[in-house]
């Protein structure tokens, strides 16, 4: 008889069947590499997750020893036995490391070994499992590369303190720049409540605690406020604590970024401070001239009535140069808060130099005439022509030339030259009077400083030269001054651009002309010696001329005396000029009344504001009297 099939149980086929099923499963895994190891480490089975991850085909693997999986260093170890050694020894083993593929490259491999025993308890071998996490290695290593690098750049930063806060407020990090700013080493501070850098104040009133709260509420909280270094000294500090969270959003701590602000807020307090002068220097002034506008026309007065005594003729004399001193230095004050806030705005136009040499010569030379001075103007025979403010250039001159008569000893010479040099026109104001040491050509245009540091016999306040720079260096120009030394004289030479003029015509302004007759003017001041002398002045100019002292006095005035022009003061009680030029023009006949404002303010910004509210001109107190008539004969009088 043939020999009989063998028959499997019913278990035994389970168990095959079982195996099967197993198998294919493991083959269908593809982003794992599966695979079993004899117990001296040899491939026994591989998966096609293990042929997709390390290159191999099963023909190619099986029976080869497993440690052809690793870099040659760690076979030179004897890492791949030590890792079978652990798996038999604890039953699994878990490892992460550079892997081998066929063809030498790496790989960041995740490797699990399980040790596998029979029935009996002996080890039959090992079962590993392998994971490619390369791209999660490189992600990790970008991030704690970026980590690094942020490290190392909070670190570096030295004009901002960074550090990180614990929950509960405690310094955990510290940088050079919170070094360098509070004066702690990260070893004295690390480890410490942030409320050290607190004023005792401030720690009082519970602010560290507070601040935190409303970090952790808000997300980040900024606060500006004096904080605490190290030696006991304050600072004035700009904070961000910012809450920081982690993945499950659990709050982790707080980044502290600390800035100090002391220079700005120095800085803001200086312009608060400069703001807080100009406005008070504009007010001083208003009211300087409002008891100089009454002197001016009281010295206008006697200059227009013939004075038989010579000696009260000098001494009005003396009074108008000593006012118009005290007036120019009114108003320099003035022009110096508006250069430092860029307020002043020049007016240029094409004049003759000749013309604004003139006009600064005829302001200064009963001062320069006082003291004895010999002057001489030199100038070139052909015109030469400049784009400028007449009026600030005449300015500049005026202080060279006054600055001049001024530190030269009585009996002296001063000499204003002009010439022309290439492009630029060059104008020399020249004496033989104290000089200047070589150390002090450029310290003598700061402001306030004053020749031989302050001279007590000669007045002054130090700004003439600072304002004659400025307005020089405005026109495009320079000033500069040259001395020999002590005791040999000064030059003063302001070089500006030149304008090339293609005829010889006469492009100046026209001179001022003479005083005419036949207005009626109404003067409205709430000073009544201001008011008073213009009405005295006005008659002798040959006007017919009423004054009011307040704004209702002003309608009833121009009721019985309908006026050509009005001369009328902003700053009175009750009705200001504005409102009182409003009413005027609403009475019958004085719809287009010819108004001129008369104020202590002259800023452009206080000409802008009154053209903007109707009035035809704008006076500054003192008035000058040829101003004062240059406008007069703009307007035609009653009757043409």
């Amino acid at each position: 008889m043939p020999a009989a099939t063998p028959t499997l149980s019913p278990t035994s086929a389970a168990h095959a069947a079982l195996d099967d099923r197993f198998q294919m499963l493991i083959e269908g895994v593809v982003d794992y590499g599966i695979f079993l190891l004899d117990p001296d480490g040899h491939v026994m089975s591989w998966n096609s997750g293990a042929e997709r991850l390390k290159g191999y085909r099963r023909d190619e693997i099986i029976g080869k020893h497993f440690s052809i999986f690793y870099p040659p260093e760690a076979n030179a170890t004897g890492w791949p036995q030590e890792e079978l050694r652990r798996a038999r020894e604890g039953g699994r083993f878990e490892d992460e490391g550079w892997r081998v593929r066929k063809d030498g490259t790496l790989f960041w491999a995740n490797v699990i070994i399980t040790a596998a025993h029979g029935a009996d308890g002996t080890l039959t071998g090992y079962v590993k499992i392998t994971r490619d996490l390369t791209e999660r290695r490189r992600h990790e290593e970008e991030l704690r590369e970026s980590e690094e690098r942020f490290r190392l750049l909070v670190e570096s930063v030295r004009d901002y303190a960074i550090f990180m806060l614990d929950t509960e407020g405690i310094v955990r990090s510290w940088n050079a720049g919170a070094q360098a700013l509070k004066g702690y080493t990260a070893g004295e501070i690390i480890g410490r409540h942030f409320s050290s850098f607190y004023t005792p104040q401030d720690q009082q009133e519970c602010k560290p605690d507070t601040e935190l709260r409303t970090a952790r509420a808000n997300g980040r909280v900024e606060d500006e406020g004096w904080r605490v270094r190290k030696d006991g000294t304050l600072f004035w500090a700009n904070v961000v604590i910012t809450a920081v969270y982690g993945a499950s959003g659990d709050l982790l701590g707080y980044a502290k970024v600390t800035r100090d602000m002391t220079q700005r807020r120095r800085l803001e307090e200086l312009e608060r401070s400069s703001q807080r002068m100009n406005e008070f220097l504009a007010m001083l002034a208003h009211e300087l001239r409002n008891p100089l506008a009454p002197m001016r026309n009281a010295i206008t007065v006697m200059q227009l009535e013939p004075i038989a005594s010579a000696a009260l003729r000098d001494c009005r004399d003396i009074l108008d140069r000593q006012l118009t001193h005290v007036t120019r230095l009114v108003d320099d004050l003035l022009d110096v808060g508006r250069l430092a806030t860029g307020k002043i705005k020049l007016r240029r136009q094409l004049y003759r130099v000749d013309e604004i040499v003139a006009r600064s010569v005829e302001t200064v030379r009963p001062m320069i005439q006082a003291r004895g001075h010999a002057f001489e103007v030199d100038q070139p025979p052909a015109a030469v022509h400049v784009n400028a403010d007449a009026t600030r250039l005449s300015q500049v001159l005026q202080n060279l030339l006054l600055n001049a008569a001024k530190f030269t000893p009585d009996g002296g010479r001063i000499g204003l030259d002009v010439a022309t040099e290439g492009g630029f026109v060059a104008i020399s104001v020249t004496d033989n009077g104290r000089g200047i040491d070589a150390a002090d050509l450029e310290r003598v245009f700061g402001l306030f400083v004053q020749g031989d540091n302050g001279t007590p016999n000669e007045s002054g306040l130090g700004i003439g030269l600072t304002l004659a720079r400025s307005l020089t260096e405005m026109h495009g120009g320079r000033l500069d001054a040259t001395s020999p030394g002590r005791g040999m004289g000064t030059t003063f030479t302001v070089r500006l651009p030149l304008v090339n003029m293609t005829s010889d015509g006469d492009d100046a302004p026209q001179a001022e002309r003479g005083p005419s007759t036949g207005r009626r003017v109404l003067v409205v001041d709430d000073n009544r010696d201001a008011a008073d002398s213009t009405i005295t002045i006005l008659r002798l100019l040959g006007h017919q001329a009423e004054c009011a002292y307040n704004g209702r006095e002003a309608l009833e005035a121009a009721r019985r005396f309908p006026a050509d022009v009005v001369l009328l003061d902003l700053a009175m009680p009750d009705m200001d000029g504005f409102e009182t030029l409003k009413l005027l023009r609403g009475l019958p006949g004085l719809e287009n009344v010819y108004a001129i404002a008369m104020t202590g303010y002259g800023s452009g910004d206080d000409r802008r504001r009154t053209t903007s509210a109707g009035f035809n001109a704008h006076l500054t107190k003192p008035v000058e009297l040829g101003a004062l008539i240059a406008l007069l004969n703009e307007v035609k009088p009653a009757g043409t």
